[in-house]
């Protein structure tokens, strides 16, 4: 009779600072707690479904990053109108890239920010300087600091959750890949857009 743990992986021992998976560049573990009241899913679907405009701070022009592939993704199924801010791109998927949210030629609902860390503080007081109702963090950004200016300011945040995917979730096209399925079912739309 052979060991049922035989093939069991060891262990690894645990990292003196307490962080297992915490990526390169990533804020350390006494940065990263969090108190801030999350957005929960009813509040999700109310920002969404309200929304008319989403600017993309961040975005780019190279297809390997996140912020394109949410870009693609926006522009080709949802109803919003799509704006890109980047300072350091004129074009991005045949559209114009602005250098700062002022600088746009409408007032965002949604401010989808793909920044590092440290930047997302001033990305939040541009946010309610050009007048945008919500301050949206992508998978991974979490910044109460940020939080805090936007939500002072009567903003709506939203954290560490993706547009895209909370989009495909609430009209019922999000597989566990995170990506369309194209199978059409009966199922009603949450969202009528």
């Amino acid at each position: 009779m052979t060991d049922p743990n035989a093939c069991a992986l060891p262990t690894p021992p645990a990292p003196a600072d307490g962080v297992a998976c915490a990526l390169p560049g990533a804020p350390a573990a006494a940065n990263d707690v969090r108190t801030w009241p999350a957005a929960g899913p009813q509040e999700r679907f109310e920002i969404l479904r309200r929304a008319k405009t989403i600017a993309i701070v961040g975005a780019s022009d190279n297809p390997a990053r996140a912020s394109y592939f949410v870009a693609t993704y926006l522009s080709g199924s949802s109803p919003y109108d799509v704006y890109y801010v980047n300072p350091r791109a004129s074009e991005i998927l045949g559209k114009p890239a602005y250098a700062s949210l002022a600088d746009l030629p409408v007032v965002p609902d949604i401010v989808d920010v793909f920044r590092k860390h440290d930047d997302l503080p001033g990305v939040a007081q541009e946010a309610v300087d050009a007048g945008a109702s919500t301050l949206w963090l992508q998978l991974g950004s979490w910044h109460e600091g940020a939080a805090k200016i936007a939500a002072d300011a009567g903003l709506s945040v939203v954290m560490d959750r993706c547009v895209k995917i909370e989009h495909a979730r609430f009209h019922g096209g999000l597989h566990l890949a995170g990506f369309d399925t194209g199978v059409l079912s009966s199922k009603r739309q949450l969202l009528s857009r």
